[in-house]
């Protein structure tokens, strides 16, 4: 599908690929690995035709359709099925058309809908919509009442729905919740074409992907399987260079240790200069060098206090006096937990965070919380509330007003920031390293608990390795609310849901609630629900203007029946051939695969001929 041929770019004083090549086979759901800032954004511009390689280094089929999500949906007064349905740019001219078309060109266009399934086309785009997390009542909302998240999943969902022939996808999980997360992974699992997708989603990578894309170095490297598969290979990869280079060096000290001996001896002279030459043409082995990762310091309580952490009986909490956002909290925490906390956005799940961090006061019923207890808090937002013109060292010399130069600069280079980093401004470090200073900070007073709100949206895979480390050596309580299924279920030892107004435990490991979420999504798309709503009785005249559409319909599908029939016809005289099987076999094999799609076709043709056919008799009638 996608073919890279030697693909050397070069931009902003750096290299991003030198002479890259791979090549993806269709249908492959590849992810494209890699440490951050190593280039894979700058390859999908390439792709996408907004960054300019050379000739002929980026090809894909003359015919093939390519779509991304590289921005959200604007504000506009459509609604949301209708901005999905319009994602079908095919559909979308056909039903255009078939406005102004005249009699004749109608049943063509009549002809194609049917051939694309164009009446099913509303139950799809409603189920991506209602899978990413929409109500049904929010289908025929207008788009200017969504935010900004919630509009790129709708640019995600009409993306999904277009089923381009190369799909692009740039870290699709970091505007879902863990519940659109775990529904994006199954239907990329049975996407029909191919994708190409940045995810630093472990899970997602493992279950979705066929392929593994690893870009270093400027090159490029495909691996079959997934993430897991690909480390295993690559640690191989990199235990055999490590073997060979050792095999090498004892050669090269060997040949060297003989022309060091014996350069000066004329009898051996010849043999000293043949060494000296097959040192010379030693190609030195690779051996693949790994970016140390800083590690995260989440320092434990030095005391533990007495249990429970928090205990909540009958409790009621919400913004305003006479609306509760949650009711009827009864759930206790003890300095050893850990909670990985469930639910759709919207169910309350930052609430509840707010009032156990103690930033949101119950409205009634009882929160005991120890006084003495200290939480370190992360929210989401909190990277975005940054301001762009701090530096790491002002952040630090506020948190730490007593402490002297040398020992801030030391906390930032434990935190992972080097000294190059510590005076930059909040605006000209990456997302990772933002994520990486607030996650630190907020557990430098070692707190008797963590609640960690999507801590891992800016990091990398193996960022986010160092942190389930840190966390897995924390010995205070956790609270964690995120779409990394991987960090969720090698964390969490006990699971809440917040759902219907109110949290309780979920009865079950990250597998049920995953089956929980995909059965919830089925059953929330019900197909009478995004048919036309039923119109007024007719009048005769009206009646009869109804009928118009469907005759045109049936004689639409006709056509499609006899073109699939000649087609058939046309099969069989070849095979009737007896020549052709003691000549060509394997012609007889291709016909005969031919033959039976062709078969389905028809068949699938007279079937939809024969339900029109029932419509337009009902009406006549």
């Amino acid at each position: 599908m996608l073919q890279i041929r030697d693909l050397t770019f070069n931009a902003w004083g750096r290299k991003f690929f030198d002479h890259a090549s791979v090549s993806l086979p269709p249908g492959a759901k590849v992810g494209l690995i890699g440490r951050n800032g190593v280039g894979k954004s700058t390859l999908f511009k390439l792709i996408l035709g907004q960054l300019h390689a050379g000739d002929d280094e980026i090809s894909l089929p003359k015919t093939a359709r390519v779509g991304s999500v590289d921005q959200e949906h604007p504000a506009t007064p459509f609604t949301l099925l209708e901005t999905v349905l319009e994602a079908d740019e095919e559909r979308h001219s056909l039903m255009t058309r078939l406005e102004t078309a005249d009699p004749e060109e109608m049943g063509e266009i009549w002809g194609r809908l049917i051939e694309i399934d164009a009446d099913a086309a509303p139950a799809r785009a409603s189920e991506i919509l209602v899978g990413l997390g929409f109500t049904q009542d929010d289908l025929a909302r207008p788009m200017s009442e969504f935010s900004g998240g919630w509009r790129m999943r709708v640019a995600l969902a009409a993306a999904l729905f277009a089923e381009p022939d190369m799909l692009l996808l740039d870290e699709p999980t970091n505007y879902l919740d863990l519940e659109g997360a775990l529904w994006l992974e199954a239907r990329l699992q049975k996407y029909p074409h191919t994708a190409l997708i940045v995810s630093h989603d472990r899970e997602l990578l493992n279950n979705s992907c066929t392929h593994m894309l690893h870009l270093a170095n400027g090159k490029l490297e495909l691996y079959v399987g997934g993430y897991d598969d690909f480390e295993e290979r690559r640690a191989e990869k990199a235990r055999l260079q490590l073997s060979a280079k050792a095999k090498q060096d004892a050669e090269r000290a060997h040949l060297q240790a003989f022309v060091d001996r014996f350069k000066a001896k004329a009898s051996k002279a010849a043999q000293a200069q043949s060494r000296m030459k097959r040192l010379a043409k030693m190609q030195p082995v690779a051996t693949t060098i790994e970016e140390r990762v800083a590690p995260f310091t989440l320092p434990s309580p030095p005391r533990p206090l007495p249990p429970p952490l928090i205990r909540l009986e009958k409790a009621k909490v919400g913004y305003e006096e006479d609306r509760a956002i949650l009711k009827n909290l009864n759930l206790r925490m003890d300095l050893d937990d850990r909670i990985g906390l469930l639910g759709v956005n919207g169910a309350g799940k930052s609430t509840f965070a707010k009032m156990i961090a103690g930033a949101l006061g119950v409205q009634s019923g009882e929160f005991h919380r120890d006084k003495k207890m200290k939480v370190g808090w992360f929210h989401q937002h909190q990277i975005e509330a940054m301001d762009p013109e701090d530096t790491p060292l002002e952040i630090i010399r506020r948190a730490m007003p007593e402490a002297s130069e040398s020992s801030r600069r030391s906390k930032l280079a434990q935190f992972g920031l080097g000294f190059e980093k510590q005076e930059t401004t909040v605006a000209n470090l990456s997302g990772g390293e933002r994520a990486r200073l607030l996650l630190n900070m907020v557990a430098m007073d070692a707190p008797h608990m963590l609640i960690l709100d999507e801590p891992t949206n800016h990091l990398d895979i193996d960022s986010r390795r160092a942190l389930l480390d840190a966390l897995n050596d924390y010995s205070g309580a956790v609270i964690l609310i995120t779409h990394d299924r991987s960090l969720m279920e090698l964390v969490a030892d006990r699971l809440w849901l917040a759902a219907d107004g109110t949290v309780k435990p979920f009865d079950g490991d990250m597998d049920d609630y995953a089956k929980f979420v995909l059965d919830r999504a089925k059953l929330a798309v019900k197909p009478t629900q995004v048919a036309r709503e039923p119109e007024p009785a007719a009048t005769p005249v009206k009646k009869k203007a109804a009928v118009e559409p469907l005759r045109r319909k049936v004689e639409a599908a006709e056509q499609v029946m006899n073109r699939a029939t000649r087609n058939l016809a046309e099969l069989d005289a070849q095979l009737e051939d007896p020549d052709l099987y003691v000549k060509n076999p394997a012609k007889v094999a291709e016909l005969t695969k031919r033959r039976d799609n062709a078969k389905s076709k028809l068949d699938e043709a007279e079937e939809a001929w024969m339900t029109l056919a029932e419509e337009l008799a009902e009406a006549e009638a």
